[in-house]
């Protein structure tokens, strides 16, 4: 019995060493077994008993050890979490109100009212559905293809407005054989511009001559027929500046080098590069059916045509034309003034054109520069609406005609003025002389814009500079275009009412 306690007696303190750590404690503890077994027989065999429990029980100690360490590394890493997160529960608890405003004040800065737009849009659908399914109950299928066709068409077999539009590629072709003459310097500067004014001036003087002259032209094939061709006139004025400056902008540079033989030459040899793609054809064509009136010799591409895009601006346009739809019954019992509803007619087609045809356009011909129109439904004043509601005729005004009139010395004011007034010429001549009447209605209530962005932009600001922007566009330039229509159906058709 006492051999077995002095036996557990060194086991236990050897446990209690090792676990308390050290390695001396490990050593004296086989010190003290070797001693404790010396006088034994067996003592070799006891002694490397001893030795194996030493090292199983040490590989137990730091084990034991290991885990000690990692539970009390755990409680320290969990601990300050649980006190953060009772801390914030309590703090919830006790306050629940910060310092903000409602989302729907305009101190908030919260903008994103998308939902509200989805609502709007659903309840526009489901109210004009009604609308619409009583309309074709009543008056039946009024977008009839044939009819269509008849608004260009007098005679099946005479097509006077697309010949009228054919016939515009001989201006086309004149106005690049006189840059190509003028690229190789076969005719002066000055020969140059004669035949471009001439040939500008035959680009709005034909097309209205055979439109008075003609009885089968219609009218709706006369505006189509003018519009091309004002179109064609802006951009052929275009393509005449471009031209021009590329021609000074290398005559300025070989005067700069033509003091080296070999700077002069290369400078000849890249202007004429640059000449012959100003003179090709496939380059001129690019540029007339492009959606743009302005001119520049490489004009941004985008990389690939997107034909999910492109479908979707054919479905707008296709479903665009059908509103009329519902706006044919009115236009047709429209024989009192302000009836026809001009206004809705006017946003549908800025829609119809400015964003579906002229992307559908752009799209297919990869055209990079889409920013066709800005926010003019924000303009606080008219000069501000005029500068982003037509953005392609803004650029036009502003690089061929208002900025160099600035750089001859004229005030903004005369320079403006003029702006407007050659925008009211533009305006009778696609009115009154496709209806062959001529009242003037159109060029003066252009031309009334000038003294009403003056007293808006002086007098109103803010809101109320957009409500009068908005006022005019209700009853200033569509209802003058209107009272053109309406005394054409007088005229024409006011016997059979």
């Amino acid at each position: 019995m006492s051999d077995r306690a002095e036996m557990r007696g060194p086991v236990t303190r050897r446990r209690r060493t090792t676990i308390s750590g050290g390695g001396g404690g490990s050593a004296g503890v086989k010190q003290a077994n070797g001693s404790k077994w010396h006088n034994s027989p067996q003592g070799p065999a006891k002694t490397k008993t001893g030795d194996e429990a030493s090292e199983h029980e040490s590989k137990n100690g730091e084990v034991d050890r290991e885990v000690g360490v990692s539970g009390q590394q755990q409680q320290l890493r969990n601990s300050p979490k649980k006190q953060r997160s009772a801390v914030e529960d309590i703090s919830d608890r006790l306050s629940c109100h910060v310092l903000q405003e409602s989302l729907l004040s305009s101190a908030s800065g919260y903008s994103n009212y998308r939902g509200i737009l989805n609502w709007c849009v659903v309840m526009l659908v489901l109210s004009n559905a009604r609308l619409f399914l009583e309309n074709i109950i009543k008056y039946g299928i009024l977008v009839d293809p044939i009819q269509v066709v008849s608004l260009f068409l007098k005679d099946p077999y005479s097509w006077p407005a697309a010949c009228l539009i054919i016939v515009s590629n001989v201006f086309i072709l004149a106005a690049l054989y006189a840059e190509r003459r003028l690229a190789v310097g076969t005719i002066s500067e000055t020969t140059g511009l004669i035949f471009h004014i001439f040939n500008l001036t035959c680009l709005l003087v034909i097309p209205a001559a055979t439109i008075l002259v003609m009885t089968s032209m219609t009218p709706v094939g006369g505006v189509l027929s003018l519009g091309v061709y004002s179109v064609l006139f802006l951009k052929l004025y275009s393509y005449k500046d471009a031209n021009r400056w590329c021609r000074e902008i290398r005559q300025a540079k070989a005067k700069r080098l033509s003091r080296s033989y070999s700077c002069k030459c290369m400078n000849m040899h890249s202007g004429a590069v640059k000449s012959s793609q100003l003179r090709s054809r496939n380059n001129m064509y690019y540029f007339v059916f492009a959606p743009t009136l302005c001119y520049q010799l490489n004009f941004p591409r985008s990389p690939r045509i997107r034909k999910r895009f492109l479908m979707r601006r054919l479905f707008e346009m296709v479903r665009t034309m059908c509103v009329f739809q519902w706006m044919v019954p009115t236009i047709q019992n429209s024989m009192k003034p302000f009836q026809v509803p001009n206004h809705l007619i006017w946003l549908f087609f800025f829609y119809w054109f400015f964003h579906s045809s002229m992307n559908f356009v752009a799209e297919l011909m990869q055209f990079g520069d889409r920013e066709f129109y800005r926010d003019w439904w924000n303009s606080e004043t008219v000069t501000y609406f005029w500068a982003n509601w037509n953005i392609p005729v803004h650029k036009w005004c502003l690089r061929h005609f208002y900025k160099p009139m600035l750089r001859t010395g004229i005030n903004k004011f005369l320079a403006q003025t003029a702006v407007f007034l050659v925008s009211a010429f533009f305006h009778e001549y696609l009115v009154s002389v496709p209806l062959k009447m001529f009242r003037l209605w159109a060029f003066m209530g252009m031309m009334a814009q000038v003294p009403l962005a003056w007293f808006v932009g002086r007098f109103l600001n803010g809101n109320y500079g957009n409500a009068a922007v908005w006022m005019s566009l209700i009853i200033g330039q569509p209802v003058a275009v209107l009272m053109y229509v309406h005394d054409y159906y007088v005229i024409h058709y006011g016997s059979n009412t």
